[in-house]
C-alpha cells in the first residue's frame, strides 16, 4: 500500500485547539478507518519558501494570522492548479477564497481586513456577530460535495472565527466557478467547493472540532479518502 502524503499547513500552536486536535483525527482515520496517512505539518513560511508540491492533500488550517500570508496563499494555488485535494477549515476558509479572488477572478486588490486592516475594499471582514466558541445550522446545496458527505440538507458546526466572506465579492467568485453550497440562516456563506476539481473544499467553521476529537467528521475523512485515493494514482 502506498503511504499517503498529507500536508498541515498552518503555524502550529498549542494554544490553537483545532491543533491539538489534528493527532487524535489522523490516529481515528488510521486505527477506524485503515487508512496509511503520514502527516507533515508545513509552517506557512516554509510552504512560501519550498512549497507543498509532492503531497497527497493539502488541509489549511486555523491559527490567523498567518505568519505568512504568502504561503497559505500558495498552499492553496498548488492544490487546486495541481489538482491536490485540499481542506481549509476557518482561515483556511478565508485563505482559499482570497487566493481564488486574486489568481482567478483578477481582484489583485482583494486582502483579508485582518492582514491589512486599512484595506480599501476586503474580500474578507470582520463578521458582525464574533463566533468565537458558537455553533450554528448550515443549509446544504443538494447535490453538492458537502451535501455527499454529511448525507443531509442540514448541519449543525462549531465556529472559533471574527472573520468571514464580504458580501461585495461572492457573485464574482461564483460567476467565476466558485461554488457556496453552505450557508448559514441568515444566507451567509460558510461553504466553499470547486466543482470539478477532485476535492476542493472549505469551510468556516472547524470541523476538525466536531464530538470529542476520535470520530472524524465527514468533511475530513472525506479529504483522507480523496488522498488515499491521489497516492494510488500519481504513485
Amino acid at each position: 500500500m502506498n503511504t499517503t502524503r498529507i500536508a498541515l499547513v498552518g503555524d502550529r500552536s498549542p494554544d490553537v485547539r483545532s491543533h491539538t486536535r489534528v493527532p487524535l483525527l489522523l490516529d481515528a482515520l488510521r486505527e477506524c478507518e485503515g487508512l496509511d496517512l503520514d502527516a507533515y505539518w508545513i509552517p506557512t513560511e516554509e510552504a512560501e519558501e519550498h512549497g507543498v508540491g509532492g503531497f497527497d492533500a493539502v488541509w489549511l488550517l486555523p491559527g490567523s494570522p498567518y505568519r505568512s500570508e504568502t504561503g497559505a496563499l500558495a498552499a492553496v494555488r498548488t492544490a487546486r492548479e495541481e489538482r491536490i485535494p485540499f481542506l481549509g477549515t476557518c482561515a483556511g476558509f478565508q485563505h482559499a477564497l482570497l487566493e481564488y479572488a486574486r489568481d482567478v477572478c483578477g481582484l489583485h486588490g482583494a486582502s483579508h481586513a485582518e492582514n491589512t486592516p486599512d484595506a480599501e475594499d476586503p474580500l474578507i471582514v470582520p463578521l458582525a456577530c464574533s463566533l468565537v466558541g458558537h455553533e450554528g445550522a448550515i443549509a446544504l446545496e443538494p447535490g453538492s460535495l458537502a451535501a455527499g458527505l454529511l448525507g443531509a440538507e442540514r448541519s449543525l458546526e462549531r465556529y472559533h472565527c471574527d472573520y468571514g466572506a464580504g458580501a461585495a465579492h461572492v457573485d464574482t467568485l461564483r460567476a467565476h466557478g466558485l461554488r457556496f453550497s453552505g450557508t448559514d440562516t441568515e444566507g451567509d456563506v460558510r461553504i466553499a467547493e470547486l466543482p470539478g476539481h477532485p476535492f476542493f473544499l472549505a469551510t468556516l467553521f472547524q470541523p476538525e472540532l466536531a464530538g470529542d476529537g476520535h470520530r472524524p467528521h465527514p468533511f475530513i475523512l472525506g479529504l483522507a479518502r480523496a488522498a488515499t485515493d491521489h497516492a494510488k494514482a500519481t504513485r
